[in-house]
Order: structure tokens, then sequence, then C-alpha cells
């Protein structure tokens, strides 16, 4: 009979210290010994990715980004040597492995690469000889042999698409939380646990701050139908299963609120009001490799307009050498920036089939005496720039509006769970 296949992978928090790794160690080797063959996907320890930037920050102004690969990734090749230590001294055997060295092969993409293919026969062989093998989250190699990196949360990528190489029966989010909840525990104490979440929903959470997983992974994952259940390293609760939607979610109208604190507002003053104007503007930003997020352009007046939009901070400093050129260039006016926003958005596929969502969430704020100055849309999710300054007490306003709350108890054992990282 074949053994059942998982792959698991541990996020940083959950291999933050000792303590942490070996407790994680112990979970793999239980895992083995109930019958199934690992794969383990680990991240950095804690902030180390976070130190190394820092650390590169320090002796560069403008650090190349194929050496900050270089740096970035020797976070997760502490990680798998310490976890496999850790799994040997419990008596199982285990090897663990760079992403170059199980064949992840990306484009020549640095910082940020999109994964190209996996050559599983290394993996395969090892799994043969009864091991457990322990592959470096985030990280690859590009055909000139450059380590590359797969972007913040890039681990989660990793794993699902090693579950799809692989033929995986399941693939295993282990986090600091026990699944997805109805917002961030931290700011809503009364948010709810979900069971189970479609990839469109979560696509969408991730994409708009809910940072339990990185949207890429959810692309793949729904593009190859790869269930994904995410739970506590710290618990041996049942998670949240992220799947294709099924009849009963459907009832429910808002799954979740969202809130994304590093955005900043970029507007443009007085850009000519004729044809094409922003087609260069935005053009040059995606030659760029830019994200404009929400856009929004005012009534024209007396032959020009203003223009504004929103990009991550991290982008903020390229989005302002691209738009101060480009505006000298068409003769638009002075371009000013407001990094004291955010984004919070509500999303659920149930907003398909009910009216009055938009009215609801608008009207929540409305009593907060929250203002709201960008509005953005889709089929599942709708999304309000507002003042950083009101953000969490609006998450709790809108959250509170669709009662997705439950029980003070819960509440507090999920505040509790949150608080362990």
């Amino acid at each position: 009979m074949t053994r059942k296949l998982v792959v698991q992978k541990y996020g940083g928090s959950s291999v933050a210290n000792p303590e942490r790794i070996t407790r994680v160690a112990q979970r793999v080797v239980d895992t083995k010994r109930a019958g199934a063959d690992v794969v383990v996907v680990v991240s950095a320890l804690g902030d180390t990715t976070d130190e190394l930037v820092q650390l590169a920050a320090q002796v560069s102004r403008n650090p190349a980004e194929r050496e900050l690969d270089m740096l970035m990734a020797t976070g997760e090749q502490v990680s798998v040597a310490l976890l496999a230590m850790a799994i040997h001294e419990l008596g199982e055997d285990a090897v663990s492995f760079t992403g170059a060295q199980v064949g992840i092969l990306t484009d020549g993409t640095h910082t940020r690469a999109k994964l190209v293919d996996i050559n599983t026969q290394r993996i395969v062989r090892e799994l043969a000889k009864s091991r457990i093998v322990i592959v470096a989250g985030f990280q690859g190699v590009n055909l000139n042999q450059d380590i590359t990196t797969l972007g913040r949360g890039g681990s989660d990528l990793t794993a699902v698409a090693l579950a799809k190489a692989l033929q995986a029966d399941v693939c295993e989010i282990f986090t600091d939380v026990e699944g997805i909840y109805t917002a961030d525990p931290r700011i809503v104490p009364q948010a709810r646990k979900l069971p189970a979440i479609s990839y469109d929903e979560m696509l969408e959470m991730a994409s708009l701050g809910a940072q339990v997983m990185q949207a890429r992974s959810i692309f793949v994952a729904k593009r190859f139908d790869i269930p994904i259940h995410v739970r506590s390293s710290f618990s041996l609760r049942e998670g949240t299963m992220i799947q294709r939607s099924v009849k009963a979610m459907e009832d429910i109208v808002v799954s979740g609120v969202t809130l994304q604190k590093d955005e900043a507002k970029v507007t443009i003053r007085d850009v000519p009001d004729r044809p094409g104007m922003a087609a260069e503007i935005f053009r040059e930003l995606a030659a760029k490799g830019i994200n404009v997020d929400m856009i929004v352009q005012n009534v024209s007046r007396e032959g020009s307009t203003d223009l504004s939009f929103t990009v991550v901070k991290s982008d903020l400093p390229g989005t302002l050498r691209v738009t101060r050129s480009v505006s000298h260039r068409i003769g638009a006016g002075e371009v000013t920036t407001d990094e004291g926003v955010a984004k919070l958005s509500i999303v659920g596929i149930g907003m398909r089939s009910h009216s009055g969502v938009a009215a609801k969430m608008f009207e929540a704020m409305a009593r907060e005496r929250i203002n709201i100055e960008m509005i953005s849309t889709s089929e599942i999710k709708i999304s309000c720039v507002i003042r950083k300054a009101h953000a969490e007490r609006a998450v709790r306003a809108v959250h509170r509006a669709f009662g997705l709350g439950h029980a003070p108890a819960a509440a507090a054992r999920a505040r509790r769970v949150s608080a362990r990282a």
C-alpha cells in the first residue's frame, strides 16, 4: 500500500528558538511515526530575514538585489540544518537541503522570483530511504545557478509548489494562530476562526493584508486544486481548510475584514486632461515592476486634473522617481505623498448575491465618524482607504456590523493563541 505523503511548512515564529525547533521536530517525527512520508519546508528563525535586510542597509544604501538574495537565503539554511539535528536527536533520520539542492528552478528575477520548475528526483530518492526531507523555503536557483528568493512569505509558495510536484496528500501550513480568522484577533478580540474558506476569498484576504499566507501561494493552490490546512504549531486543534467553494459557504455574506497599514498614497497634481496621460504614467510604473493598487482621478478643472493612487510603502521611493520624471515630461504639477493611510477591506463570496453590503460597511464607519478617502470594489471585496490613526477602530466597527464575532470565551482563547508568538 502506498504511504501517505504530507508536506508541512513551519513559519519563522514556529522555529524562533531552540525550544520551538525541538517542538516542531517532535511534531514532524509524530507525523512520520503515524505512517506518513514527510517533506518539511522551513522559514528562517523568527525575525532573521528582517535582521539580514537591516544588516545589508548598514553597509550599502542601495544593495544589489543579487547580493540581497545571497544574504537572505542564509536564514533558511540555518533553520533546516537545526531542525534536521533536532530530528536526529529524536531517533529519526532526516536530511536538509537548500532550494537549489532539490531543483527548485526560478526565473532570473531577484528578491521576488517566479517558480519555473521543480525536479523532485532527489526528494523522492531520500523519501525512499525512509528519511524525513527538510527543504529551505523562500529560495531557488536560476539558470545561471544564482540563488534567488521568492518574495515575502515565499516559504508558503515553496510548500504549495512541492505539494503539487510531489502529488502530496495534504499540505499543512503551521503558523502562530489556529487558522484563518474573520479579523486579526489582536485587533478584534471577538474574531472567529473559520473552519473553511474558498481559494478566492483567501486570495483576496492574503493580498489585502491578512498575513497568514502569501497570496502567490494561494494562486498556485487554486490553479492546481491543492487543499491547504492552516493550523497552529502550538496546538493540536483542527485549523482552517482552504479549498474550492462549497455550498454552505455561500450563505455567508462576508467572511472577513482585513487591514493593510503599509500603504502610501501618491498624488500627481494638475495632470493635463487629454487622452494617454494616465496610460503613460502607469506604463512607466509597470515597467519598473511597481504594482499600483487603488486609483482615483478627480473631475477635470480648467484642462487639468489630480490623479491619486496607492502603492505599498516599500515601492514608494521607486514610485516617486518614476512619477516625478513623468510629471515633468508631460507638463503636470507637483507629486505629493501621504503615508498616514491604511486600507480596510471586507471579503466574501456571498457578496455576489447580496445587496446592501457596501451601505452597511459605509454606515458602520460613518457612525464612528471615519472618513473614506478612496473606494475600490470587485465581486467579492470592497476596499476603503482611510486614515491610519482610525484604522483599528474601523476594523472593529465593520466586524461588529456584519456580526462576525463569537462568544467571549472563544475570543479569549484566540487572543491567547495569537499572543504566544
